[in-house]
């Protein structure tokens, strides 16, 4: 009997030494927030934008898988309008996540449609449009209290259609 409990406790030990903190830590889950519409508003031409450009507010339902408590620091990666990448999203975020609970975050962006020549076509659509299509692909840094820090991606974060709003 000793010997089996012996053996049982070796064999768990070098499973949970081979696993790594991709296998423990799971992604946090997100989906455009239920209710919560996505917005697109057009800003006139500035000297910080001089085509003009889009503040975004989009709407995110996280959810913590885990059956722990953690952090969710960091969020980057890009943001494409109507297929074409519109931002760069480098966001510190701070916001704690409870084991098995979700929570909705807005994620706000602002853009300047001279940064990148293909928008200048996703503008021209956006003002005879009233939704246009988004994707947000990226990485999330979570702190995993006892698993510590841990980059987790990238994958396709958010999807859906955005209001322009006037």
């Amino acid at each position: 009997m000793v010997r089996r409990s012996l053996a049982l406790l070796v064999f768990v030990a070098v499973v949970a030494a081979c696993a790594t903190l991709r296998d423990i830590v799971m992604l946090p889950r997100f989906e455009a927030a239920p209710g919560r519409g996505a917005e697109l508003r057009l800003l006139a031409p500035s000297v910080q934008r001089p085509l003009g450009g889009a503040a975004v507010r989009l709407w995110a339902r996280v959810e913590n898988p885990n059956g722990f408590g953690l952090r969710l620091e960091t969020l980057a990666g890009e943001l494409y309008l109507e297929g074409q990448r519109a931002a760069l999203v480098d966001l510190p975020l701070g916001l704690p996540l409870r084991a098995l609970q979700d929570t909705v975050v807005p994620i706000d962006l602002s853009l300047s449609f001279s940064d990148l020549p293909g928008l200048a076509d996703v503008a021209t659509r956006a003002l005879g449009a009233r939704a246009l299509s988004y994707r947000l692909d990226g990485r999330v840094g979570v702190d995993a209290g006892a698993f510590g820090p841990l980059e987790l991606g990238p994958t396709r974060l958010l999807d859906g259609e955005i209001a322009v709003l006037r």
